[in-house]
This record gives C-alpha cells, sequence and structure tokens, in this order.
C-alpha cells in the first residue's frame, strides 16, 4: 500500500463511522513489517510504528441545569456541569468537565446556559461555548465555592495556581481517593477494594489512611453492607497479598507529588528501600538521571514530613514490603547499573520486552537512539541503522549470545 490508499481507507471509515455497529473516534495506521516496527522500537508509552488518526469531535447542545464541585485526592476542587441528558457518540451524556474556576470565567456560564458539548475521545465529555443567543434573562451566575462541599475547611487557591484546594489533610474525599488510587492495579493492586466499599470504611470511620487497611479484620469487613463472607474473605486475602508488592508499587501508591509510575521505578531501583530513600538529601535525589530539582525537592518534603515517616512505620509494622524485589528481582549489577543500551534487529531467544526488562532489572537503561552516549548496542538479525550508526560512532556492539554471556 501507500499513504494515498491509507489517507482514501481514513476517509471511507469516516463517512461510514454512523453505520457500523460500534463506536469509533478514529482508525489506527500501522506499518505493517514486523522487522520496521522492531526497527522503529517504541517509547516507554506507546509504539514509534502506529499513530491513531483521529476524527473530529462529536458535538451536541443541551442545557446546563446546575454545576456540582468534586474533591480529588490533592484536595483539588473540580467542577462538573450537570446537563440536560443528550445523545451524543452513541451514548447519554449527564454530566461535562469544567476543569476550574478560570475556565468558568473563561466560557462565562451560567446556571440555566444552553452550551455547546463536545466528545473527543474523552470519558466526560467537555464544554465548548455558552450559546449566548438562547439567553432569555432567566439564566443565574455561578459562585465558585469558598469552602470545600465534603468537610467545610476552607477551599485555598495559591499565587499562580489555577487548582483550588481543601485545605484539610483529613477530608474524607481525599483519604477516598487516596485509598483507591493506593488500591488501583498499577499500585498495590488490591482487588475488591471499590468505590463503594472504601466509601463505606471511610464513612464507618474504619480506616482514615491506606495503614489503616492493613488492620481490619475479616469481622470489620463482612458486617459491610452487601459485603458477603466469601467477598469478604477474598478481601482479606487480597490485602494480605499486597504487603508484598515492593517498593516500586509502594513508592507509586503513596501519591507523592510528581512520582508517576516511572519515576517510583527509577527510585527504587536507586535507593533498593524505603529507608534509604528517607536519608536522600535533595542534592543526591536532584543528582539521579532523569529526576529534576522539582521531583526532588516533592520527595524529600514527603520523606521528611512527620505525617509521612508515622505512615510509613505503620505500614512496615503492619508488614508491608519496603524494599525493592516485591515488583521484581531487582539484583543490581556492575556490568548494567547506569549504563545506556539500545536494542536493534530481531533476538531469537526473548523478545525486544523481555530484553528491556532483563536490563532495567540489573539497573540499565534502555534507549531508543543511538549516540555518543550509548554504552552498549545489542543487535540481533536484521539490524538496520542503529548497528550502522553505533559502529560509525564507535559504540560497543553486542550479538545476542554475547549479551546473554553478559548476564
Amino acid at each position: 500500500g501507500n499513504i494515498e490508499k491509507v489517507i482514501a481507507f481514513c476517509n471511507q471509515m469516516q463517512e461510514s463511522r454512523e453505520s457500523l455497529d460500534y463506536e469509533i473516534d478514529g482508525v489506527v495506521v500501522k506499518v505493517n513489517s514486523t522487522q520496521l516496527q522492531q526497527e522503529f522500537g517504541a517509547t516507554t508509552k506507546a509504539p514509534r510504528w502506529a499513530i491513531a488518526y483521529k476524527y473530529p469531535a462529536l458535538q451536541a447542545t443541551t442545557q446546563l441545569k446546575d454545576i456540582i464541585v468534586q474533591v480529588g485526592r490533592t484536595g483539588a476542587l473540580t467542577p462538573v456541569a450537570v446537563l440536560e441528558p443528550s445523545l451524543l457518540a452513541g451514548t447519554v451524556v449527564s454530566r461535562a468537565s469544567l476543569h476550574n474556576e478560570d475556565e468558568i470565567k473563561r466560557l462565562d456560564i451560567k446556571l440555566g446556559d444552553w452550551v455547546l458539548i463536545e466528545k473527543s475521545g474523552e470519558i466526560i465529555p467537555q464544554v465548548l461555548q455558552v450559546i449566548e443567543s438562547r439567553r432569555d434573562g432567566s439564566e443565574r451566575d455561578y459562585e465558585f465555592p469558598k469552602n470545600c462541599p465534603v468537610c467545610g475547611f476552607d477551599a485555598i487557591r495559591p499565587a499562580g495556581e489555577v487548582v483550588t484546594r481543601c485545605s484539610n489533610p483529613d477530608c474524607p474525599a481525599k483519604i477516598k481517593a487516596r485509598i483507591l488510587f493506593f488500591a488501583s492495579r498499577k499500585a498495590m493492586d488490591i482487588e475488591g477494594l471499590g468505590d463503594v466499599v472504601v466509601e463505606q470504611l471511610v464513612d464507618n470511620g474504619l480506616i482514615k489512611d491506606v495503614a489503616d487497611l492493613y488492620n481490619l479484620s475479616f469481622e470489620q469487613i463482612s458486617n459491610l453492607e452487601r459485603k458477603a463472607e466469601k467477598s469478604a474473605t477474598k478481601l482479606i486475602e487480597q490485602i494480605e497479598t499486597s504487603k508484598g508488592r515492593g517498593l516500586q508499587r509502594l513508592l507509586y501508591g503513596l501519591d507523592i507529588r510528581h512520582v508517576g509510575e516511572r519515576y517510583a521505578k527509577i527510585l527504587a531501583r536507586h535507593f533498593r528501600s524505603i529507608e534509604n530513600l528517607q536519608k536522600a538529601a535533595v542534592e543526591e535525589l536532584d543528582a539521579i538521571h532523569e529526576i529534576g530539582l522539582a521531583v526532588a525537592v516533592s520527595v524529600f518534603n514527603w520523606m521528611n514530613n512527620p505525617r509521612f515517616q508515622y505512615l510509613i512505620r505503620r505500614l512496615k509494622e503492619a508488614g508491608v514490603k519496603t524494599e525493592t524485589g516485591g515488583d521484581s528481582s531487582t539484583n543490581l549489577d556492575e556490568n548494567f547499573n547506569g549504563k545506556i543500551f539500545v536494542l536493534t534487529g530481531k533476538l531469537e531467544s526473548f523478545s525486544r520486552d523481555e530484553a528491556a526488562k532483563l536490563i532495567e532489572e540489573r539497573g540499565g537503561r534502555i534507549s531508543s537512539s543511538v549516540s555518543k552516549k550509548t554504552d552498549f548496542v545489542v543487535a540481533g538479525s536484521d539490524a538496520g541503522s542503529k548497528l550502522t550508526k553505533a559502529e560509525s560512532l564507535d559504540v560497543k556492539v553486542l550479538t545476542e549470545e554475547e549479551f546473554q554471556e553478559m548476564m
């Protein structure tokens, strides 16, 4: 095929999307050659040999009935538009995001306004604009709350920021959201600990933070509404199993500002235990590759906050693993530690992802391109331009056999 055929197919699918038995918002264009796919590689988020072609978002007109404010795990107050239910992209839409106070002012939105909404690959649609021509004088101004709608504490908007946050560290909405995040699949992966259960546990005063999860008894869980003995037993087992997830998942689940999956992995690999991380100065953190000053300061402040130090102590006392090894077989190897590797060509003994995992587990880093900073290029069969560039830069090239011997 060629690009003209790809464009023609995309246009054809756009014209026929309304007649399909399922909803689509675009098509994915891929390189068909597996050899080229391996050569192009992938970032940490997506392959370089595929790209999404999105169609224009579907829009609809509806009336704004109310604005409610939700409180997230960081205490952020997020306004949500309550709409007259409207059919959009195959689903009935009754809510849309308004993002923050500034967005409400920018839209000049009033209660009772007719608005244009759009659904563009988002779970919650967006409000695009107010249809001022439909105003009849019955609309009412909306005032953003000065207090948290959940706990009543002051809602504070720091200078220079667009987000207003609840000032209460023990706000029930914050607690619930943090516990749900801690139990999420990429963090401690506690199956069965969903919205309804967490809401009951917090509202009944059984838990106030993530450490309290590990003190829950079978009786406390089985006494919750609609919680049978079998599901209570399973939840207790899941909470117990989560103790061994390891440092990387724990750091991610603790929801330290700026620390997502990637930074949690880097910190876990570098420090090996939460005790070592607690001793680290800002300068030491900032010196780690990929960890910038903002992340370093955030981690340092969190680790030195007495409230969170107490939380960590309770987690350790409950038997939660605070070292590396629970989520990976991390064994730093001087042949790999701190070295930059590039993979190219087809490997026979393992896939690219498997090879990358083996390197990272031993302390190495994967790069998608060859440069003077590259330490090793692992070249499989049908290696392409990366091998040529490695040779021109005098970068050490390893065959698959040499790579295996190195491990």
